[in-house]
């Protein structure tokens, strides 16, 4: 039985441990990080901003997997030796991202295991996130499922003392998102505004009404 006690962890623990062996380097909005069917030779941190995972298929159609936002790791199909990138890594708007090389993540895991178990515990809380999205399109319609990106975006939650999130992203980019088309969003978007979960000055801002209704069933 595994003591859920190694199990306890942030992000902060696992980059102190990384220490000063990553390079870090700003994204512009829209900019690939990585492209699927690269080859998978880093980690990557998220310092500042959000990032988004997308999968094509081979006639082309896209899916999101993803949104990271600060303090995700992401790219540890690295950790698999030879292997290549099964998804493209998208900045949402200007983010700050570290690079940690696979024999950097490799060796340390080797030689502390208390690390190991860290990264471990990292990767299962993601699946755990990912999962949760996936039911997210099944169940839930796509205006409740722009609400949540909006909110994760702004990295709402229960125990923010904010009353507000500041977003620049654009309708298109929330579309692809949620899976459905800009006119949607743009019609889901005004309705937010006349609720006063939103309104713009200076961007987009969140209010914290908003995750009351993302929250409904």
């Amino acid at each position: 039985m595994v003591n859920k006690s190694t199990l306890n962890f942030t992000s902060r623990d696992l980059l102190r441990k990384i220490g000063n062996q990553k390079t870090s380097r700003e994204y512009r909005n829209k900019e690939t990080i990585f492209r699927q069917g690269d080859a998978a030779d880093a980690m990557f941190y998220i310092q500042d901003g959000n990032v988004k995972l997308t999968v094509t298929s081979r006639h082309g159609k896209r899916a999101v997997l993803a949104i990271l936002r600060q303090g995700d790791f992401f790219g540890e199909h690295c950790l698999v030796s030879r292997s290549l990138r099964m998804s493209t890594a998208t900045a949402i708007h200007q983010s700050t991202i570290a690079r940690v090389k696979r024999g950097t993540m490799v060796r340390i895991m080797e030689q502390e295991p208390a690390f190991a178990r860290l990264v471990i515990s990292y990767l299962l809380s993601r699946i755990i996130r990912i999962e949760e999205g996936f039911l997210d399109q099944i169940f839930h319609s796509s205006e409740r499922r722009l609400a949540r990106i909006l909110l994760l975006l702004t990295r709402f939650g229960r125990q923010s003392k904010s009353n507000s999130g500041v977003l620049r992203v654009s309708q298109q980019t929330l579309a692809e998102m949620v899976g459905t088309t800009r006119s949607r969003v743009s019609y889901f978007m005004n309705g937010f505004r006349k609720m006063g979960f939103i309104h713009y000055s200076g961007g987009l801002q969140v209010h914290r009404g908003l995750f009351a209704f993302a929250r409904e069933e």
